[in-house]
């Protein structure tokens, strides 16, 4: 029988129920494209011709950056940590980053928007 990768998450515990993995595997890729839609914010921010304060507009797209990899390494962390507590048949753990993600964008979206009234 060939080893599965990571063998720090399918190395422990018993096979869950394959819907569950597919679940898990569902809400890793939800995690990946908030990140890659982070990730495109910022760069959009400084790509096109916006009618945003120079200042606002540098910060809110390293931010939104930021948080696109942040929101990245929450796929990967999470789902890792979810696939061991269903392997152990351990409660859920909840998302580790979601409030820093949820508070980067408020305050990137504020930026922007401060950014609009400004100029």
């Amino acid at each position: 029988m060939r080893t599965r990768f990571p063998a720090s998450v399918y190395g422990r515990g018993e096979e869950p129920d394959p819907r569950f993995s597919l679940a898990n595997e569902r809400t890793f890729l939800a995690w990946i494209r908030t990140s890659l839609a982070l990730l495109a914010a910022g760069v959009a921010l400084e790509a096109l011709e916006l009618p945003i304060q120079p200042g606002l507009r540098i910060a809110a797209s390293v931010l939104f950056i930021v948080l696109g990899l942040l929101a990245a390494l929450q796929s990967w962390f999470g789902w890792a940590a979810t696939e061991r507590s269903l392997r152990a048949q351990r409660a859920l753990p909840g998302p580790t980053l979601g409030a820093a993600i949820t508070v980067g964008v408020v305050a990137a979206t504020i930026l922007v928007s401060l950014g609009f009234l400004l100029q």
